[in-house]
């Protein structure tokens, strides 16, 4: 894998990697520049992608021409006031314009049914985020892109100035091998699966999240890094991830259960612990996942709910398991079930239906509906409080899933990887590997945020190829030297 043309090389083939390298590619064929992109992946070819593969891919657009109303002012929320409002800004204004790019190649969007309540307008692509892999790839094969799988980055080359020079990576037979470049573009994901890193930043126990996908576990923070033994500025809430909660029987990826706001949860104590309806659903999952695996026995909780939860039009959608509910006709069977002592679990429904005052006929399951429990109730239940007194009775069991992480390295609005005197020549990153969440995750981002900016490396890595081409060999489109 020598240079004999100039060469971009992209780390990970989610959507990120596959913008990058796809946006590099064609940006090579419009000015007739010969150029090579190669793009390595340390999983096997058919597991790659991590968690784009697995993933919905929403994406808070109020239309494929436009951005949800309010979008850089909720990113700045959410954040605390934390992110860098040129990248958000950056974001939004190229937001259009990379759904546009996508529709050319064939991704064809339309608005998600998901969980009940309310949330920030959103576009998905059709066939979620395995057809968005899908289509991706299919277009860099045919814009030449090369790709190679099984091959684990582990160091990033570097010139005498500082400038990226290519990539050291070891394939799945221990044989260690370098892809010469004079950009590399880093889109390899956060830590998710690293637990390692998972327990030093987000704290004991940490190691023994469940990973939202099987693409998870291929993101073990190798990006970030060899970005850091650069010289990269780390940056991002490096105690921060998105988790979400999961029904632990599943075998399908992503196994949420968002019901949970319309009854209650219980620890395997059979005692509550946490404010049900303290928000939207996309507004608490992160602290209720994150709850149950770092401050509830035995690391699971379950979500407690009566026959009532049948009469909310489009409940299904809310749910992602395939597995059915444990389901009775008593509390004290139900209890059985789920292997909760049956006298305190009988106990904390009682105290809470008592606290369920308010009237039936305002209970909303898309909304904020006010119907809170009487103050006494300890935790409260701030909206859609209604008693549970209508058999059958249903429990699903809850872990928390972790999907990604926060910290990662500090990028600029140019995609470009910054160290303490600025960008890293020929360094570029998108995606979960750069840290510009804070606090939650806004509603709908990730991806988004992963295919602007990949696209943006993807050109910015090229451009930079090109001016290096220059200095190196005297007017773009001629013969370079060998590195």
């Amino acid at each position: 894998m020598n240079e004999t043309v100039p060469t971009v090389c992209v780390i990970g083939s989610g959507a990120a990697g596959l913008a990058a390298a796809l946006a590099a590619a064609e940006a090579a064929y419009a000015h007739s520049v010969a150029c090579r992109i190669e793009l390595i992946d340390r999983a096997p070819r058919g597991e790659h992608g991590g968690n784009t593969r697995f993933s919905p891919s929403y994406m808070r657009m109020a239309a494929p021409d436009r951005v949800a109303p309010g979008f850089e002012a909720d990113l700045a929320e959410a954040s605390g006031g934390r992110m860098d409002l040129a990248y958000v800004r950056r974001l939004a204004e190229e937001a259009p314009a990379a759904i546009a790019w996508l529709m050319g190649h064939g991704i064809a969007f339309d608005k998600p049914v998901y969980y009940l309540s309310a949330g920030p307008p959103r576009i998905q692509p059709v066939g979620g985020g395995a057809a968005l892999l899908d289509a991706l790839e299919c277009a860099a094969r045919e814009a030449g892109v090369v790709m190679h799988y099984q091959c684990r980055a582990e160091k990033l080359l570097r010139a005498g100035n500082g400038a990226v020079e290519g990539v050291e990576f070891r394939n799945d037979a221990g044989a260690v091998g370098t892809i010469k470049a004079r950009a590399v573009v880093l889109a390899s994901g956060g830590f998710a699966g690293n637990g390692e890193m998972l327990a030093q930043h987000l704290g004991s126990g940490a190691d023994s999240l469940t990973p939202i996908s099987p693409g998870t576990c291929f993101n073990t923070g190798d990006g970030i890094r060899m970005a850091l033994a650069a010289g990269a500025r780390a940056a991002g809430d490096w105690h921060g991830m998105h988790a979400e909660p999961v029904d632990p029987r599943s075998t399908t990826p992503a196994p949420v259960v968002l019901v949970y706001p319309y009854g209650i949860v219980v620890d395997s104590t059979g005692k509550r612990f946490f404010d049900e309806g303290g928000g939207l659903v996309h507004e608490t999952w992160e602290t209720f996942a994150r709850t149950i695996h770092f401050a509830t026995p035995g690391r699971t909780a379950y979500a407690i709910l009566d026959a009532k939860l049948y009469d909310i039009d489009g409940y299904g959608r809310a749910i992602r398991s395939e597995v059915l509910p444990h389901q009775a006709d008593t509390i004290p069977d139900l209890a059985g079930l789920i292997g909760v002592r049956a006298d305190v679990l009988g106990q904390t429904i009682a105290n809470y239906n008592v606290a369920a005052t308010g009237d039936p006929a305002c209970f909303d399951a898309t909304r904020r509906d006010g119907l809170a429990a009487d103050p006494t109730l300890s935790p409260p239940k701030s909206n859609w409080c209604l008693a549970l007194n209508r058999p059958p009775y249903i429990a699903y069991p809850l872990v928390g899933a972790i999907a990604y992480t926060f910290g990662g390295v500090e990028t600029n609005a140019n995609a470009e990887v910054l160290a303490a005197s600025g960008p890293i020549p020929g360094l570029f990153a998108a995606g979960e590997i750069t840290g510009h969440f804070y606090g939650i995750a806004p509603n709908a981002v990730a991806m988004l945020r992963a295919l602007v900016f990949g696209r943006i490396a993807g050109f910015g890595a090229w451009g930079f190829l090109l001016r290096r081409n220059t200095q190196h060999a005297g007017a773009p489109g001629h013969p370079v030297d060998q590195q």
